[in-house]
This record gives structure tokens, C-alpha cells and sequence, in this order.
């Protein structure tokens, strides 16, 4: 979960650099659902839940990458790649 939303994820990883918590994943995104993903990733200020891992912090943007998708196109599906860092 980021900020209390519930992503179904593939690729997940989790790894330490620096000191620092890092969790990266991959997540489809649909035209329906564009719009509140991206005010979401906008604000990069992010409290990271995986309570299947006994996992909670507060996170920004590390790393993110789109595909090519027109998502503003009905049916429209985008691949989306994050990797949130814990803040220090």
C-alpha cells in the first residue's frame, strides 16, 4: 500500500543503499484509474505498507518509468515501474 492505496504488484525487490530502505515494483495502470495514480505519485511524499513483510515507512521517489501508452484513450493500459526510497 502507498498512502492507504493498494497497488497489485509483479517484480517486487527490496533492497538497503546507503542506510536506506529501497522497494521497487511494477504495477499496470488503467485509463479509468490514471488520473488518481498520478495526483498520487505527484505529491512524493509517500508511507509505504507491506504488512505481509512487517514493512512501514516514509518514502519518496527514487526511481519511475512509464511505457509509451496513451492512457487518456478508454481501454488504454499502462506499465508503470517505481522505486521508492526511505526518507532519511
Amino acid at each position: 500500500m502507498i498512502n492507504g492505496r493498494i497497488f497489485d504488484v509483479t517484480g517486487f525487490f527490496e533492497k538497503e543503499h546507503l542506510g536506506r530502505r529501497i522497494v521497487g515494483f511494477d504495477f499496470q495502470v488503467t485509463h479509468e484509474s490514471y488520473h488518481d495514480v498520478t495526483v498520487l505519485l505527484y505529491e512524493n511524499d509517500f508511507r509505504v505498507e507491506i504488512p505481509s513483510l512487517e514493512v512501514d515507512f516514509q518514502a519518496v521517489i527514487h526511481n519511475y518509468f512509464t511505457s509509451f501508452t496513451n492512457l487518456y484513450e478508454e481501454g488504454a493500459v499502462g506499465d508503470f515501474h517505481l522505486e521508492l526510497i526511505e526518507k532519511r
